[in-house]
């Protein structure tokens, strides 16, 4: 059985996991792995979002998983290596319904659709085929409908290290008069293409 690593070690081990990981790994499999308790993994993880701030990679974490990726300021230039077009925004409304998502996580889609007060079935499916959000879970209610949440990939696209760093929560009033009058029909097929506004203090805004 190797020997229990100093705290230093322990955060060069996680450093090193998280770079040839190629998806999220759970803070519990990383102590299994390192022989640790979980609240070192923690705590390591922890001291290391800090020390990373301001450099080329970022911790990410969603609940007990964490991962390494690239800074937000950078994916303009990450994104031409990898020839992603970022002109590929989302529509208004989509992105309104992504932000009560984002805040009232986990949440049914016939909730979402009451607190928007249209069918937001459309939104729901661009959503979740950008991987933007994700089924979390079922309600417990009739038809056990899916709770949907947001995913890594919400993070990494507003430059967010945890779900925690949302800015405030705007007042719904206000989100909802700014989407009164667009249904679900009047999204138009082109609509990712058009210009994205972004969530209060995301890392995208204009």
């Amino acid at each position: 059985m190797p020997e229990t690593p100093s705290f230093d070690v322990l955060k060069r081990i996680i450093e090193s996991i998280l770079f040839v990981a190629d998806r999220p790994v759970d803070a519990a499999f990383l102590a299994r792995i390192v022989g640790v308790d979980a609240r070192w993994v923690d705590e390591a993880v922890d001291t290391l979002a800090t020390e990373y701030q301001g450099r080329g990679l970022r911790f990410q974490r969603n609940g007990p998983a964490v991962q390494l990726v690239t800074a937000p300021e950078a994916a303009p230039y990450v994104h031409a290596f990898l020839g992603i077009d970022e002109n590929q925004r989302l529509t208004h409304g989509t992105l309104v319904a992504l932000t009560v998502i984002a805040y009232k996580q986990p949440i049914t889609r016939p909730a979402l659709d009451r607190v928007l007060g249209k069918n937001c079935e459309w939104q729901v499916a661009s959503l979740k085929a950008r991987e933007l959000i994700t089924e979390v879970g079922r309600a417990n209610a009739p038809g056990r409908p899916y709770l949907y949440g947001t995913t890594f990939r919400f993070l990494e696209h507003f430059g967010l290290e945890k779900p925690q760093d949302l800015p405030p929560l705007p007042e719904l009033e206000i989100i909802q008069a700014s989407d009164s009058g667009v249904s679900q029909e009047d999204e138009p097929e082109d609509a990712d293409q058009l210009e994205e506004p972004a969530i209060p203090g995301s890392a995208e805004e204009d």
